[in-house]
């Protein structure tokens, strides 16, 4: 799968987003960002905004910031799956 989400160290939001992609079984690459909103280039590359988490599903073509809408796309599209 290519799903990839951007995340920061200790971010609660980012841990929501990865701990139900683990509980739903979804593999994915975590890109790990900058502290600083100011160093995330990366981040507003692809999404066109600073904040993470960031979530991309390549295979669907979808790109995704705040961690409720992920979550809740997560449950649509692989939970619905399953």
């Amino acid at each position: 799968m290519g799903i990839t989400l951007y995340q920061l160290e200790g971010c609660p939001y980012c841990e929501d987003v990865a701990d139900r992609l683990d509980e739903v079984g979804v593999e994915y690459e975590t890109v790990w960002t900058e502290a600083l909103h100011s160093d995330r280039d990366e981040v507003r590359r692809i999404s066109g905004q600073r904040e993470v988490p960031v979530l991309v599903d390549e295979d669907r073509g979808v790109t995704m910031a705040e961690s409720e809408n992920i979550v809740s796309y997560i449950d649509r599209s692989y939970v619905a799956e399953a």
